[in-house]
């Protein structure tokens, strides 16, 4: 079996070290190389050809983001980013430059606290060895416990606005790899803000999200923010599930509010786009459009079947758009996907589904 060669570019040398065993800790895996900035990084690549590189942005000479650019637009080269926490606002940069995915690196060099990435590094490589050569870039890489109160469905309610029947008040978006670029596209792209409200469980670690929301607010007419526990779900703002838990909706009078929820041991992802789905389903029935984002694996496959069962009305990102055509392909593959379109088009089917011409 051909192993993916892989080039590790920091300017650290223990982290380079450190990075290079947790990679070679898979048997698919060689480091071929490695660089201690940008301009040692193109010299490399270029003569090793690597699969696939890992990536430091703050660097001497020519930083990491410069050699972003260079890798995504001439080389067409996926890249994760390894960054610490601290820097949440500059990988949201990388992402939209073109990095595939990125690593939360711990502020502090210890060694122990850098081997706790190691589990979410080898993972995420690992995805990155399930796509082919030719779809790499563009293709996919090829019922937990719901803690607390139960919320009772509401009626549904037969609304029609502007033509469209049953038009939704929420319109709930999972993603994972490539959706903090799509997510960006898709809220810059309001003109105003309309009368539902947006919920997004996007895959990400605990503390990114906040700045996540933040930077998404800054360029939309939608408030947005991370969600907290007991907030309102109201029409003109989107909520952002944190990363490291799940949000869940329950009925608070005759309000909506979210609950934010730990994960238990049988949760494969999170935030978990399947108990949103099944969460806002139970409660706002027709009113509820489901979108799935570009990301891999398959969550909200379930999602979408029980948002479709309780009437609601699902979109799903079509390939000649998606980052990774992983999750959109799972759910268009249940058979209930109403709408299959690219990412331009999204903003524009939210606000008809929500009954504004």
């Amino acid at each position: 079996m051909r192993r993916i060669r892989i080039v590790v570019v920091d300017d650290s040398a223990f982290s380079r070290r450190t990075i290079s065993r947790m990679l070679e800790g898979l048997d698919s895996v060689e480091v071929v190389g490695y660089a201690t900035n940008g301009e040692e990084g193109i010299q490399k690549i270029i003569a090793l050809k690597p699969d696939l590189v890992t990536l430091d942005l703050e660097m001497p000479k020519m930083d990491g983001f410069t050699l972003l650019r260079i890798l995504t637009t001439r080389f067409s080269m996926p890249v994760i980013v390894i960054s610490a926490l601290s820097g949440a606002d500059k990988v949201f940069k990388a992402l939209e430059l073109g990095a595939l995915d990125f690593v939360a690196k711990p502020s502090s060099f210890a060694s122990m606290e850098l081997l706790s990435i190691e589990e979410d590094l080898q993972k995420k490589v690992l995805q990155v060895l399930s796509l082919t050569p030719v779809d790499q870039g563009r293709s996919e890489y090829k019922k937990p416990s719901v803690v607390g109160r139960v919320a009772k469905p509401m009626p549904p309610a037969e609304k029609s606005v502007n033509g469209v029947q049953n038009a939704v008040d929420l319109v709930a978006i999972g993603s994972s790899t490539g959706g903090p670029s799509a997510l960006q596209q898709i809220f810059s792209a309001f003109d105003q803000k309309y009368p539902f409200a947006i919920a997004v469980s996007q895959h990400m670690p605990h503390g990114f999200t906040k700045a996540f929301a933040e930077r998404l607010n800054r360029n939309s007419h939608f408030d947005i923010k991370e969600a907290e526990d007991g907030d309102l779900v109201l029409p003109g703002r989107a909520l952002i599930a944190p990363g490291g838990k799940n949000m869940l909706f329950e009925i608070c009078g005759e309000q909506v509010a979210v609950r934010m929820v730990l994960p238990t041991e049988s949760d494969r992802y999170v935030p978990s786009v399947d108990l949103m789905l099944q969460s806002c389903a139970a409660i706002y029935r027709r009113r509820v459009a489901a979108v799935i984002l570009t990301g891999m694996g398959n969550d909200g496959s379930k999602g979408v079947r029980i948002i479709k069962e309780h009437g609601g009305f699902v979109i799903a990102e079509s390939e000649e758009s998606a980052i990774v055509y992983g999750m959109p392909r799972e759910a268009v593959a249940t058979g209930v996907v109403d709408r299959c379109i690219p990412l331009n088009q999204i903003a524009s089917e939210m606000i008809i589904q929500g009954g504004v011409s």
